[in-house]
């Protein structure tokens, strides 16, 4: 008899498929497990938290990680190990969707460090597995004793045909003009994140709407599953927060006033405000140490924090201002250049207010495209955007360990915006790659990233469909009064004392891609409405500004960018022009010093040329025409006569390819034979009369492209 008593839960997908949740099976000695199943695709998700937590830990030490193995889908790794390493970026972004929403629903007090493992067993190529993570893991944390406000959800809403869908095929997607994750408890919505093809506010509030009824039947279906397991064992119990009633009435009323007049004194300066804050906290920090020299030093962080964040959140609902002193639509000043740096194929510097990217545009050839090896796909990609967020764009001191989680998720999000309006494949034979150095920031560098990206492929002369322009958006609610203030382009300091951020990008005619992660309870569709028209007038407003620099795509390439020219050849001719072992490919190269490329794709040979100039591009493209283009009926040719015969001479037209010259067809005069007339290795100027339907054999003329001696006589008498 098995050692197991598995639970097992159901949800029906609107489509009919059915999503089960099972736990009691696998992974016993985690605090909570569940292994969650559509089609064929399986995800176990554990969870565990420490007994005891460390003594100077003051936050919640969470950790989410996921990870698909090979082997659940047939594959092995592709890497020199042969088995999964460190996480990809793809299983990074998957681990930044379900950490956003989970950890907000921690008690503030639980300082106990939890990790939350979430891995794909099992893949279904029909079945994209990002969309079920989160619900593994909130299903895992729902039946532990580990203290938890959820259960929550996230599903996939994507728009195909016309039609909203939750979770829909693989297959169907590359169809979507609006594919979203979007994350909620039954009560409200808290995260957003996905791309669309410039679709309107509305469009996009009905797709998050439409979600979140799927998520509320996804969420009533784990407290089942939490309730029957709950018969075992109850939440933990941990020590909290120690209260002081009239402490925190104390600090409040030293804190609130002054911090209101400095939040309303408008001071444009981070450094300015960090003072003007300063001065309130020291003096009472004084005072209260004089009064109590056993004063709880983490007791008075979190009152006088909280106090200051009333005092400056109630001046911005109050008087309609910020704390830089803008109007809560105005747009800090942006100033940008283009064509900064010389040696790059494209660059853009853009600054808004505190917030500045240098960004890069490196035109490459295909042997430039990423690898993707994945458990669940594998091929090239010849479109990236790497971020960069070095500390002292802050004014920090950090080591550099390359790029983070922030990092990979902050250049995703501007990827995502910047490919809706890139040329086809078709129309673009370059690889692209983007980097973003963020040096200086005080609000959202993925935002000006964007702006700077979309600016460095119009310098580079890559041929966008539009401007794309991005805007981070705050929120400030009251909940006793439910007023509040939308705040465009939000400052760092207004991200972390708001109740939403909300990052948007688009063109004049819609949105491309989206970030939202809200931190209270039951955002109206009104407010929500509201706050993306705001942004549509604010990413209209920057883009107004960037077209102050440049308004359409550069004319030319730079001068050292490669140029590029692509071919057709007959399929039976590419193992002519790659050679032996690749030896007449790589002596053209070398030849021509233009880089060749050989695709084979729909029964033809595909051939990109790139070289650093106009002259070794065409010496490429005739080497290739030489060897690979098809004679074709009525074309002159420059031809070398190989071999005389009674009756006419071979002339090679092109490599490998001879013709008869018939000794009739030499000249308009009547020959007996070739002798004084043509010699071997001769060249002449021949037409192509036919060519025969059996043998494939070609019919060459010389005296067609010679004048009638009738004609020749009557231009000789005028």
């Amino acid at each position: 008899m098995p050692n197991y008593n598995a639970i097992t839960k159901s949800i029906t997908l609107p489509d009919g498929r059915q999503i089960t949740l099972e736990t009691g099976k696998l992974a016993k000695f985690a605090d909570g497990a569940v292994v969650v199943r559509l089609g064929d695709a399986m995800l176990l998700a554990t969870v565990v938290s420490q007994p005891s937590s460390r003594g100077d830990v003051d936050f919640l030490p969470l950790s989410v990680d996921y990870q698909e193995k090979f082997g659940g889908a047939g594959n092995i790794p592709g890497s020199f190990q042969r088995r999964e390493g460190r996480l990809s970026d793809y299983e990074i972004l998957v681990c930044r969707i379900v950490d956003r929403i989970l950890r907000p629903m921690f008690p503030k007090d639980y300082h106990y460090e939890v990790q939350v493992m979430i891995t794909l067993i099992s893949a279904d190529k029909t079945v994209q597995p990002d969309a079920l993570a989160a619900l593994a893991a909130s299903a895992a944390l729902s039946i532990s004793d580990i203290p938890f406000a959820g259960p929550i959800s996230e599903v996939r809403v994507a728009r195909i045909d016309g039609k909203l869908q939750i979770n829909p095929l693989t297959a169907d997607l590359a169809r979507a003009d609006i594919d979203l994750i979007v994350g909620a408890t039954a009560d409200s919505v808290a995260m957003v994140e996905g791309e669309m093809n410039e679709v309107s506010e509305e469009e996009m509030v009905e797709a998050i709407a439409f979600a979140h009824v799927a998520i509320k039947e996804q969420v009533r279906v784990q407290r089942e599953l939490a309730a029957e397991v709950a018969k075992s064992h109850v939440k933990r119990e941990y020590p909290q927060y120690e209260e002081n009633d009239a402490l925190k009435q104390q600090i409040m009323q030293a804190v609130h006033q002054g911090a209101y007049d400095v939040a309303k004194s408008g001071n444009p300066s981070k450094a300015g405000r960090k003072e003007a804050f300063g001065a309130i906290k020291k003096p009472l920090l004084a005072q209260l140490l004089e009064e109590n020299p056993e004063l709880d030093m983490k007791m008075f962080g979190r009152y006088y924090a909280s106090a200051e964040k009333k005092g400056i959140r109630d001046m911005m609902i109050k008087e309609r201002t910020r704390l830089d002193g803008r109007q809560l639509t105005e747009i800090r000043p942006i100033w940008s250049e283009v064509n900064y740096l010389p040696g790059a194929h494209g660059s853009a510097l853009f600054t808004r207010g505190e917030t500045q990217s240098l960004t890069t545009v490196a035109l490459g050839t295909k042997l430039d495209e990423q690898i993707i090896d994945t458990a669940m796909t594998s091929g090239y990609s010849k479109f990236m955007l790497h971020y960069n967020f070095p500390a002292f764009s802050t004014g920090e001191v950090k080591p550099n360990r390359g790029p983070g989680r922030r990092e990979i998720g902050h250049g995703n999000l501007a990827m995502r915006s910047l490919k809706k309006v890139l040329p086809s494949d078709d129309e673009n034979p370059y690889t692209i790659r983007i980097v973003s150095d963020i040096l200086e920031s005080n609000g959202s560098s993925s935002m000006a990233t964007v702006c700077a990206a979309s600016m460095a492929l119009m310098d580079a002369g890559i041929k966008v469909r539009a401007a794309v322009s991005g805007i981070a958006m705050g929120l400030v609610q009251d909940k006793e009064t439910g007023e509040y203030a939308v705040l465009s382009d939000i400052l760092g300091d207004e991200d972390h004392l708001g109740d939403m951020d909300f990052k948007v990008t688009g063109t004049e005619k819609g949105i491309v891609a989206c970030q939202m992660d809200i931190k209270i309870q039951g955002l109206s569709s009104e407010i929500m409405t509201a706050a993306l028209h705001q942004a549509r007038e604010g990413r209209l407003h920057i883009l107004g500004e960037m077209a102050k620099t440049i308004s359409e795509t550069a004319a030319e390439l730079k001068p050292h960018t490669p140029r590029s020219h692509k071919m057709l050849i007959d399929k039976e001719y590419i193992g002519a022009v790659i050679g032996p072992g690749g030896k007449v490919i790589q002596q053209i190269q070398k030849d021509t010093n233009a880089t060749v490329i050989i695709e084979e794709k729909d029964e033809k040979g595909h051939v990109s040329i790139y070289a650093s100039n106009q002259e070794d591009m065409q010496a490429a493209i005739d080497r290739i025409r030489a060897i690979a283009a098809t004679p074709e009926v009525g074309e002159t040719y420059k031809g070398k006569v190989r071999s005389i015969q009674p009756y006419g001479a071979f002339v090679e037209i092109m490599p490998g390819k001879d013709g008869l010259l018939h000794i009739s067809e030499v000249s308009h005069e009547r020959l007996n034979a070739l002798e004084g007339v043509l010699e071997v290795g001769q060249e002449i100027d021949v037409k192509l009369m036919d060519i025969d339907k059996k043998t494939g054999k070609y019919r060459l003329s010389r005296k067609a492209l010679l004048p009638k001696p009738e004609r020749a006589a009557d231009e000789a008498q005028a």
